[in-house]
């Protein structure tokens, strides 16, 4: 079994930043792609952010230049640097990894954590 614990969300003022991070335990042997979504009440969740087990990545187009994500191999953990917040980017943040547990390879997210921006 894989679970992915997300911290580092809270509240911000717009204009501000928070850091989010998400840490992979369990049985896992590689994580392929680790990604970041987000869903804003009454609205579908939706991709923010993806890296692979590559350096690249990429970005929706509403969070381009003020948000960057990163990871770290040798921890598991995918973080997301979030500057210039706004309040549309109030929503429940998710994270999601691709990972070979060595039998199969299988999408496991994480229980969210909340971000509110205010103006």
């Amino acid at each position: 079994q894989v679970q992915l614990v997300e911290s580092g969300g809270g509240v911000a003022q717009a204009g501000g930043s928070l850091r989010l991070s998400c840490a992979a335990s369990g049985s896992i042997v590689s994580i392929n792609s680790m990604s970041w979504y987000r869903q804003a009440p009454g609205k579908q969740r939706e991709l923010v952010a993806v890296i692979p087990s590559s350096s690249d990545t990429k970005y929706a187009d509403s969070v381009k230049g003020r948000f960057t994500i990163s990871r770290d191999n040798a921890k598991n953990t995918v973080y997301l640097q979030m500057n210039s917040l706004k309040p549309e980017d109030t929503a429940v943040y998710f994270c999601r990894a691709v990972v070979n547990n060595g039998n199969y390879v299988g999408q496991y997210w994480g229980q969210g954590t909340l971000v509110t921006v205010s103006s």
